[in-house]
């Protein structure tokens, strides 16, 4: 006859709905008689009881059990619906997009409470074949913060991600810019769009793409020599020589620019006044055509209804634009490169890289140097040239 089992120490059983061994053991009466009791399965006997007696040890302690159920899956999504508040809006599409591509297939199935550091390193080693490490860094950010959380709801005792570092992953596709002969041919090819306006002041003033997304008609303001003040062209006209853009806010949260030295005032070429003069008129057709459908939000480069354009129907649209542009292949080129051709252009133009700086809103020349690198002329000629003088050449 087998042993019988002691007194507290529960009952074990086979499951055979369930397929697996269950290990139950009563910790208390409810006031009403009814017994309470704590559960654990698993394939084995020796398993299920095991996790019993970690569900009674942490009943002692006075600690919450974890839920065995709750998986990966349930823990990032929690904390995509309730884990972002007050988040831009492109923000959140960005963490739910990495999350249902690389984290979810991946992990989603996994019970949390069994997730190990091991697997995390495995999962994040093969997303570096294909991922770069600054967005290996955001999967793993989400990744533990949606951890974190479950961990404050009593779904898990600890956060396994904290215990990994994120490796490096593939080079991310390097920025360029265009040459002065392909941007002006993307400028003949985006006359008498609505994109015209939109490359123009990319590439002559250097505007983020979301600060112009995000700019105002009165922002766009001209020289009223008469009354001898800066007023919005709706109020002042075209009829003036010296115009000008606030880039004063962004579609980043709370209207932001992306530093403070972001916030700058720009004074317009005369090929972006007239081309803001044209998109002027072109958006007056657009509004006359949505009729009732339009929103008055005084965007400049607003959708056909007068609403905000997001990053993607941007994208579309310019590369719509240099399909046109022989030599160019549309794929490969993005509207954050209008503003690297801007920086390219100007420095090849001899205009010192700090005014360079200035004018495209960095914090310092550093930034310019280290993102823009590739973009700056030579600057320390003189070296070279006294060279050239010493030694001469081999001709």
């Amino acid at each position: 006859m087998p042993k019988r089992r002691s007194r507290g120490d529960g009952g074990l059983y086979w499951s055979e709905k369930r397929q697996r061994w269950i290990a139950e053991v009563t910790v208390g009466y409810t006031p009403s008689g009814k017994r309470i009791t704590r559960k654990a399965s698993d394939r084995t006997k020796t398993g299920a009881q095991k996790k019993l007696r970690e569900k009674l040890r942490d009943l002692e302690d006075g600690l919450p059990s974890e839920d065995t159920r709750y998986t990966v899956a349930q823990a990032v999504r929690d904390w995509l619906k309730h884990g972002l508040p007050g988040r831009d809006e492109d923000t959140v599409i960005k963490c739910r997009g990495l999350a249902e591509n690389h984290i979810i297939p991946f992990l989603g199935a996994r019970k949390l409470h069994e997730l190990t550091a091991d697997e995390v390193d495995e999962w994040l080693l093969d997303r570096a074949k294909h991922l770069s490490t600054d967005t290996l860094r955001q999967l793993h950010s989400i990744l533990r913060r949606s951890i974190k959380r479950a961990q404050k709801r009593d779904k898990v005792k600890r956060n396994v991600v904290q215990l990994c570092e994120v490796p490096k992953g593939r080079e991310g596709r390097p920025s360029k810019s265009l040459t002065v002969q392909q941007a002006m041919a993307v400028v003949e090819a985006a006359a008498n769009t609505a994109m015209y306006a939109y490359i123009v002041l990319s590439l002559l003033t250097g505007a983020r793409t979301e600060e112009l997304r995000a700019l105002r008609w009165s922002h766009v303001v001209a020289y009223d020599a008469e009354r001898d003040a800066w007023l919005p062209v709706k109020t002042a006209g075209w009829e003036h020589e010296q115009f000008a853009v606030y880039i004063w806010r962004s579609v980043r949260a709370g209207g932001k620019t992306k530093t403070k030295t972001s916030r700058r005032s720009l004074a317009l070429p005369k090929r972006c006044a007239e081309a803001l003069r044209f998109h002027e008129e072109l958006q007056e057709r657009q509004r006359q055509a949505a009729g009732d459908a339009w929103q008055k939000n005084d965007l400049v480069f607003a959708s056909t209804v007068g609403t905000e354009r997001n990053p993607n129907n941007v994208l579309r649209s310019l590369r719509a634009i240099l399909r046109k542009v022989p030599d160019l292949n549309p794929e490969e080129w993005t509207p954050r490169e209008l503003r690297h051709s801007f920086v390219s252009i100007l420095s090849d133009a001899g205009v010192a890289l700090e005014d360079v700086s200035r004018l495209a809103g960095h914090k310092s020349t550093e930034v310019t140097e280290t993102v823009y690198w590739h973009q700056i002329r030579p600057a320390l000629l003189a070296g070279a040239e006294a060279m050239d003088d010493i030694f001469g050449t081999d001709q």
